[in-house]
This record gives C-alpha cells, sequence and structure tokens, in this order.
C-alpha cells in the first residue's frame, strides 16, 4: 500500500494551544500537478518549508513550496524548465465544520489539497519560455528570432472608390 507523501503527524501538537513546530519536506509528487502548458510532473521533487500552529480550533499550517516546473512554451512550443515558489495558508479545523475545507483526521494533516491550490492557481494560462518570445514561422514552422515584416491590409473592394480620392489628393 502506497504511502500519501502530503500526510503530516501533528500528534506532539494537537490541541495545545499556542505550540508551534516548523519542519522542512522534501516531497515527490505521486500524480501531475496542473492540466495545462507548464506542471509539475509525476516524481518532480518539491521542498516545502512549513511551519504548524496549534489554535483552540484546529491546526494553522503556513508553508512556501519550491519546485521545478516542466511544459512547453505557449508560442514556440520549446521544452520548459522553470522554478516556481509559492505560499499557502490554511486552517486544518479539529471538528468537521463546513467553514472550513481541510480537517485533522486520526492527528494528521493531508496537504495536498492546500499545495495542489496554491501551485494551479499561480500556474500561468500560456507559459513562454522568454518574455518576448515571438512563437514560430507559420510559413516554415520555425522558431522566429525577429518579428515578421507587416503587410498592407487589403482595401475592401468598396471603399476603393474612397482610397482613389485620397491617392489623387497626393
Amino acid at each position: 500500500m502506497p504511502t500519501n507523501p502530503y500526510l503530516v503527524n501533528i500528534a506532539t501538537i494537537s490541541r495545545k494551544p499556542g505550540t508551534m513546530r516548523e519542519l522542512e519536506l522534501d516531497l515527490t509528487v505521486p500524480e501531475r500537478i496542473g492540466e495545462g502548458l507548464i506542471y509539475f510532473d509525476k516524481s518532480a521533487e518539491l521542498e516545502v518549508d512549513l511551519r504548524l500552529e496549534s489554535l483552540h480550533d484546529g491546526i494553522l499550517a503556513t508553508g512556501d513550496v519550491h519546485g521545478n516546473l516542466g511544459g512547453q512554451c505557449g508560442r514556440c512550443l520549446q521544452a520548459l524548465d522553470q522554478e516556481w515558489d509559492g505560499h499557502f495558508a490554511e486552517l486544518f479545523g479539529y471538528e468537521p465544520d463546513e467553514s472550513l475545507e481541510y480537517h485533522v483526521q486520526n492527528d494528521t494533516i493531508d496537504l495536498e489539497g492546500p499545495i495542489r491550490d496554491a501551485v494551479v492557481l499561480d500556474l500561468p494560462f500560456q507559459p513562454l519560455c522568454e518574455p518576448g518570445c515571438l512563437g514560430l514561422d507559420p510559413v516554415t514552422g520555425e522558431k522566429l528570432t525577429e518579428p515578421l515584416p507587416e503587410e498592407a491590409a487589403p482595401v475592401d473592394p468598396r471603399l476603393a472608390v474612397l482610397q482613389q480620392l485620397l491617392d489623387d489628393d497626393e
């Protein structure tokens, strides 16, 4: 039976308001996080600096997450490998409560939801290999290094008479 890498045991601080624990976790992502052009792939490594604080009604988990995203540029489809840093803060309630999304279960908290939310909400819709990426040439399919020359827009035949008047004035 595989173990969940996101589970953290909080037995030492559970129901002891005012106590705190800091942890450094190295997690291996069991399944892909992110569904677009950029994501944490299965088996990616995440570093989590976690701070757990015991409160009267639950455990406050705050964390900084760091890892390397993989994927493709949204314009030229070049492979990407970008560093990513994120933050989450979530209250895990001791008792089931509809106002809280996460709960303490068997003296453990599951960080998968807060980490997944932090990652997915921060990922760009169209990641770029570089800020000025021009994409691919529509004719050759090669990556552009400079912008294509702008072509003059064709004149609507219904307005051609007006264009002739403008040309005559010059």
